[in-house]
């Protein structure tokens, strides 16, 4: 479910069990899926809706952007275009899928001559380092040849020449990013992510070459080393790609977001926070919504309770001194059968925390 719907389910129940609390809904994302729609219910947004090539060529796809007027800021969310819940699992292979269409959003979102565009980075089904979205923005990448090459990872290892636009973006560009990996190396983009996006060992390898090769030409040809760059290796390198196209900053999703939101303000004033994920296990630690939840309830004294579709953390609870997990998944049941259930299994936890923590 939303992060919204999620919201709601729980606010909703303990104002029922427990009328006397007073309860506030803000609901977070971390720049992966679903944070335009956490935006735009936090921050009086609303969603542009465009038609844009999916994350294969000769996909088109239901897409579009945040707007948010106030400030005028876009937020794209590259999952609504390249993401990987777009293609069926025999559909997925990093040597050919595209962020074109991710391009194609920015592209139709600075016609509203935005102050800023965040980029959200998170659920992408590409590893092409942001190539695909630059061409749509107007870059051209040449090979040997002075040929334009294609679209999908498997060109990146083509690029011999890289010519920019007769116009770059003129406004600020921020990556919401949810993961702080490099480019390259073995926590960078290939190794860690292209396995999840379709990628056997020899296409990991393949791409690994392939990025390498294209930060040093990214270094010669436009004087930006984006190897090392923390979040670099977001989104299959789109970090890095935004980076040198796009001039832009990469930053932490949640942390972007919480300061959006105001939620310190409110934490200062809150006994308790409720937070979450599907599953909550270490990488639930470094960079996504919790981590962000964590450090600012920590600063504000405020209590923290984890309401998970499936708690996995083991010995680090202790360690991290978190008030309350609470995992929906009993272990008689099967994860098929808790999807099924969520929401009536999310309106029990928070029944089982009203009734451990509130009376």
């Amino acid at each position: 479910m939303s992060a919204a719907r999620a919201c709601s389910i729980i606010a909703d129940t303990i104002a029922a069990y427990w009328p006397y609390a007073k309860v506030t809904a803000k609901p977070m994302a971390d720049g992966g899926e679903g944070t335009a729609q956490a935006m735009i219910a936090a921050c009086d947004g609303r969603w542009i809706p465009r038609k844009v090539m999916g994350p294969l060529a000769g996909i088109e796809v239901d897409a579009g952007f945040a707007w948010f007027e106030k400030d005028r800021s876009a937020l794209v969310e590259m999952a609504s275009a390249s993401g990987i819940t777009l293609l069926s699992k025999s559909q997925l292979n990093p040597l050919k899928t595209t962020t074109f269409g991710t391009g194609q959003l920015i592209k139709t979102s600075i016609a509203r001559r935005p102050d800023r565009i965040m980029l959200a980075t998170g659920g992408s089904a590409t590893v092409d380092m942001g190539v695909g979205a630059a061409i749509a923005l107007g870059w051209k990448f040449l090979d040997g040849l002075d040929k334009p090459v294609g679209l999908g990872g498997a060109q990146i290892e083509r690029i011999e020449k890289i010519i920019e636009p007769e116009k770059r973006l003129d406004c600020e560009v921020v990556v919401l990013s949810d993961v702080s990996n490099p480019l390259c190396g073995p926590d960078g983009a290939a190794r860690v992510f292209a396995p999840q996006k379709g990628a056997d060992m020899k296409m990991v390898e393949r791409l690994e070459v392939a990025f390498a090769r294209m930060s040093e030409l990214i270094k010669s040809q436009l004087g930006l080393d984006v190897s090392e760059i923390p979040g670099s290796g977001s989104a299959g390198g789109l970090g890095a790609g935004a980076a040198a196209f796009m001039n832009a900053r990469i930053t932490s999703g949640i942390e972007t977001i919480m300061q959006l939101t105001g939620l310190e303000r409110l934490l200062e004033d809150a006994e308790w926070v409720i937070t979450g994920e599907g599953r909550f296990d270490k990488q639930s630690l470094g960079g996504k919504v919790f981590s962000g939840i964590y450090r600012l309830a920590r600063q504000t004294g405020t209590k923290i309770c984890v309401i998970a579709g499936e708690a996995r953390l083991g010995p680090a609870h202790e360690e991290r001194n978190i008030d309350e997990i609470i995992s929906l998944k009993p272990n008689s049941m099967t994860a098929e059968e808790a999807i099924k259930k969520a929401e009536s299994l999310l309106r029990n936890a928070a029944v089982n925390f009203v009734e451990k923590h509130l009376n």
